[in-house]
């Protein structure tokens, strides 16, 4: 039925964005493409979230198995109930939607929390390693990116990165939210005959 394609249609568009979090979080690691840079004291609090890597990536493999295989269940039903094979498909995908949801919303989250603070970085005037901006008030004004000396365009990569990330997990969350709908409506309304009867 269509509540199935829909869930694979739904579960073939999250597999590059799971990997793409993937990627733009591990790249968030090496400042500039650079390795030097790549510790605690060095790299924002956000960057240790490891949001693309777990909300966006990992925790994205669940709804993906399950709505990739909805259209492969049969119909064959459970406790004498021929249509509740299907439906109990719907419904798990419900369930495995909702952490794909948690998932997306915990990178959002993330994300959003990581372009306020700005990134960690040195000044002329101070060698250590702090948060420079303070409430995104850099975002909107890039004169001030230059206050960073080190790492070498920081900024720039900070802010790519998690705008990219806030981006991808909003899309993910609006997906994962369609598939709730959808698998509601195709537990509650959907129908199917059973593929044992002859």
């Amino acid at each position: 039925m269509c509540y199935e394609k829909c869930a694979k249609c739904l579960g073939i568009t999250l597999i590059p964005l799971a990997l793409l979090g993937i990627i733009l979080n591990t790249l968030l690691f090496f400042p500039n493409g650079e390795t030097g840079y790549n510790t605690p004291e060095k790299l924002a609090d956000t960057v240790w979230c490891f949001s693309g890597i777990i909300g966006s990536g990992l925790l994205m493999v669940f709804p993906i198995l399950v709505f990739m295989g909805m259209e492969n269940n049969d119909c064959c039903g459970c406790c004498g109930n021929e249509s509740c094979g299907k439906r109990f498909a719907n419904f798990s995908s419900v369930i495995f939607a909702a952490i794909g949801v948690a998932g997306a919303a915990y990178c959002f989250i993330v994300s959003a929390v990581g372009l306020n603070q700005g990134p960690k970085c040195t000044t002329i005037d101070n060698s250590n390693y702090t948060y420079v901006f303070t409430n995104g008030d850099y975002l909107g004004n890039h004169t001030m990116w230059d206050i960073c000396s080190e790492p070498p365009n920081i900024v720039e990569w900070h802010v790519t990165l998690f705008a990219l990330l806030l981006v991808l997990s909003g899309v993910q969350l609006i997906l994962c939210a369609i598939q709730v709908v959808n698998g509601l409506i195709g537990f509650l309304c959907g129908e199917c005959s059973c593929c044992s009867s002859d």
